[in-house]
């Protein structure tokens, strides 16, 4: 089977590219490699816009996937008209063009940020998704616009993806766990900002499972959904990485706990991603700091600009 996936040099499609070539997929890759190439040798790379694509580029692919696009609330909040064109208009247009060149199934990359703020409610695929901000806004823009094209030739699967942590080869810190165990690690010392704030947390080694199950699902199935390893509290999370780090690397690493208001706030149901797609997360929290743990010298330069998307991002526009 032939797959494109867009944006596929960054941090989740680094990790899932070699996991498909060793399933036996012929992988391409489009991507613009604004953090570098992390891809193993003989994947096929195209380095373009995808408004620059046509049908003629995406002709002859079983599968395409979505996983470009801006990836977190800071860089939609520098620049909220890229923001939407990147993570709305692009699979949008992308999902145009696959439909018309007779591309089978297309995966969007999604958020759980689509939720906005809950309290206390354990949210699945038909609860209400009402985010206020720009990021959350333009993933939920994104979904609808690909979900519109399902018809009996054309499957769309929408991930509502947790946030992504644990290691890969082209690293972030800039998300909740992986941030969490560099302060730790660099400073011996985590900051839980909100201790009661709910996260769904979906690992790098589940979210690639993810894919797969969707890659591999029968050709009639389409819909939206949810995609985590669990549900935690951040202030849940600060204490597994502490214990984590402080057992496996001896150190003693202290907590400061801040009360800062924080307009996201959800917790989501994986019954439909578990009975639909087969999707069983086998990882957790302890086991992503683990991961971390034992890839770090990979990535021992914490001041890495290329570790935080919104420095690139920044220093790409300047």
């Amino acid at each position: 089977m032939k797959i494109l996936i867009a944006g596929g040099a960054g941090y989740i499609g680094s990790a899932l590219v070699p996991k498909l070539m060793d399933r036996g997929y012929d992988v391409s890759v489009i991507d613009l490699f604004w953090f570098g190439n992390h891809l193993p040798k003989g994947t096929t790379i195209v380095a373009k816009d995808i408004f620059k694509l046509d049908e003629s580029d995406v002709k002859g692919y079983e599968q395409v996937i979505f996983l470009a696009g801006l990836s977190n609330d800071p860089m939609a909040e520098f620049s909220p008209s890229q923001n939407f064109i990147s993570n709305a208009a692009a699979p949008a247009y992308l999902g145009y063009i696959s439909k018309r060149a007779g591309v089978r199934r297309f995966i969007y990359a999604g958020s759980c940020s689509v939720y906005g703020y809950t309290v206390n409610q354990l949210y699945d695929e038909n609860s209400p998704a009402v985010s206020n901000y720009p990021y959350g806004i333009s993933k939920l823009q994104g979904e609808q616009a690909v979900m519109q094209m399902i018809d009996e030739k054309f499957s769309v699967i929408c991930f509502r993806q947790g946030t992504v942590s644990g290691y890969s080869p082209r690293m972030r810190l800039d998300l909740v766990v992986n941030t969490m165990f560099k302060c730790a690690v660099m400073d011996n010392m985590i900051t839980v900002n909100n201790p009661s704030i709910w996260r769904p947390i979906l690992s790098m080694q589940d979210a690639v499972n993810a894919y797969i199950r969707a890659i591999e699902a029968n050709e009639t199935i389409s819909g939206l959904f949810n995609i985590a390893s669990g549900n935690y509290t951040l202030g849940e999370i600060g204490d597994i990485v502490k214990h984590r780090i402080e057992e496996d690397l001896k150190m003693d690493i202290g907590l400061t706990i801040k009360h800062v208001h924080d307009p996201r706030n959800y917790k989501v149901s994986l019954e439909k991603s578990q009975k639909v797609l087969s999707f069983k997360p086998r990882h957790d929290v302890d086991s992503i700091v683990h991961d971390l743990i034992e890839h770090k010298e990979k990535f021992k330069d914490f001041t890495n600009p290329n570790y935080y998307n919104i420095q690139v991002f920044k220093s790409l526009r300047d």
